[in-house]
């Protein structure tokens, strides 16, 4: 079993900033992808960014590219998301996801693993 925690969210200013931060505990050797989706009330996870854990490649959402970027700490067991520049559209309850297939994928439900959420409001 692998654990997720986020923590990070909050309110902010449209052009504003924010990071996430999950910490995995648990069977986290046996994770290959870990990533970010969200989730606005009344519709299904939103892909946002994925990083593989054997090379560190990343994958973004084209809504996202070039304002968030996805890392990982291995040391520490945790994964990051920088948001920059952010739009209202960005507010959604932020979640991660890690997958223990060896295969890349964009959908939620190929993810075993999730953390509880944190909400992200970006609001003037």
């Amino acid at each position: 079993q692998v654990q997720l925690v986020e923590s990070g969210g909050g309110v902010v200013q449209p052009g504003g900033s924010l990071r996430l931060s999950c910490a995995a505990s648990g069977r986290t050797f046996n994770i290959y992808y870990m990533g970010w989706f969200r989730q606005a009330p009344g519709k299904e996870h939103e892909f946002v960014a994925i990083i593989r854990s054997l090379d560190g490649s990343t994958y973004y959402a084209d809504s996202v590219k070039g304002r968030f970027t996805i890392s990982r700490d291995h040391a520490k067991n945790t994964l990051y998301l920088q948001m920059n520049s952010l739009k209202p559209e960005d507010t959604s309850v932020y979640y991660c996801a890690a997958n223990s297939g060896n295969y890349y994928s964009r959908r939620g439900l190929d993810y075993d693993y999730w953390g509880q959420g944190t909400q992200v409001t970006v609001s003037s």
